[in-house]
């Protein structure tokens, strides 16, 4: 029992000892770094999404809290839509009454065109008088001419020719009327219409508002913050909460000019942080500055550009966060080690410890 005991002792300073030797070659920096690697100084970063209230309201209920981990689509709040589904509501009311309005201009240009009808056979019959009065006016005339008829029948039958061509005239703009009455009940469809479409695009809109309101997660993560609590009153933008998306976690540090100039976009980068020098993260090179982020106050020799300073972003494959997501952290710090000599070998320091 003693001897495994010590046995055990053993084992547990040998690991010691063999992590502290890791960290104590990782702290060297630079200097104890085979040529064609370099390493910076950097800090765990993800993308954080703000989840905010499109529209002022009130927060009803929040169903997350901080450290919970979050699917795409999760419903992580809700607003209160109260006054909106009274607005729909009112909307429609209005689509109600907009269609009855369509259905009453439809009537109405059924029952003008019975009108039109009514007045195209008034029309014919004024027509029809009018052509029996000028024929007996012609007829008076011709008999008044040999004297055979006395004067006063002329002139009833020229009376009555006027009176059937002013009928005519009369029918005829009737008729006239009639035909815009139609068009004017036409309108009246499409303005109806177009008031029951724009009823609908209200009730669109404010159901747009409505889902809105469901806070929803746009991909997968963890939550950070609380920024606000239920029951507070938010405008336009308010934010409610923070999310990091775990999915896309990189490290950005700082090279030298020199270094800097060699790094190409996908370059393996090994990432080693503090909290556990242990593990080495595999990653690529995604970015690369074209500025300088700070520098000396002159560069006007060469030593001097030298020290010109250029920001590097090293991210880590979704894959491999999926894998880890559990102990995924951001914020950390610790040491990128890139290579920028794809020849240039991987100290055993930090190829045995590699996470896959």
């Amino acid at each position: 029992m003693i001897a495994g005991s010590r046995l055990w002792l053993a084992l547990l300073l040998l690991a010691a000892l063999s992590v502290g030797g890791f960290y104590a070659w990782l702290q060297a920096g630079n200097g104890a770094l085979p040529n064609g690697l370099a390493s910076g100084n950097g800090r765990i970063e993800a993308v954080e999404i703000d989840i905010s209230a499109k529209s002022p309201g009130r927060i009803k209920d929040i169903l997350v809290d901080e450290g919970d981990f979050v699917k795409a689509g999760d419903v992580l709040a809700r607003m209160d839509t109260a006054e909106l589904s009274a607005r729909r509501r009112q909307a429609e009311a209005q689509l109600q009454r907009a269609s009855i309005g369509v259905d009453t201009a439809g009537t109405l240009i059924v029952q003008r065109e019975a009108e039109k009808t009514a007045a195209a056979a008034v029309v014919t019959q004024r027509e029809a008088e009018h052509d029996v009065a000028q024929r007996t006016l012609a007829r008076s005339e011709q008999l008044a001419a040999s004297n055979t008829v006395s004067q006063q029948i002329l002139d009833n039958g020229r009376a009555a020719e006027r009176s059937a061509a002013a009928a005519v005239a009369a029918a005829r703009a009737q008729l006239a009327a009639s035909e815009a009455a139609i068009n004017a009940a036409r309108a009246m469809v499409v303005d109806a219409q177009a008031a029951v479409d724009a009823a609908r695009a209200a009730i669109e809109a404010i159901d747009t508002e409505i889902d809105d309101g469901t806070l929803r997660a746009p991909r997968d993560g963890r939550v950070q913050y609380r920024v606000a609590q239920p029951g507070e009153v938010l405008g336009s933008g308010g934010r409610v909460l923070n999310l990091v998306d775990l999915g896309d976690v990189s490290m950005t540090f700082f090279l030298s000019t020199a270094d800097a100039g060699r790094v190409a976009i996908g370059t393996e980068v090994r990432l080693v942080l503090d909290a556990a020098p242990q593990y080495v993260i595999p990653a690529r090179a995604t970015f690369v500055a074209d500025v300088a982020q700070f520098t000396p106050k002159t560069v006007e020799t060469e030593e001097e550009r030298q020290k010109l300073m250029f920001r590097i972003k090293a991210k880590i494959a979704p894959e491999l966060l999926r894998k880890y997501i559990q102990q995924v952290k951001t914020g950390l710090p610790g040491v990128a080690y890139i290579r920028l000599d794809p020849k240039a070998e991987w100290p055993a320091a930090l190829n045995g410890t590699l996470l896959q």
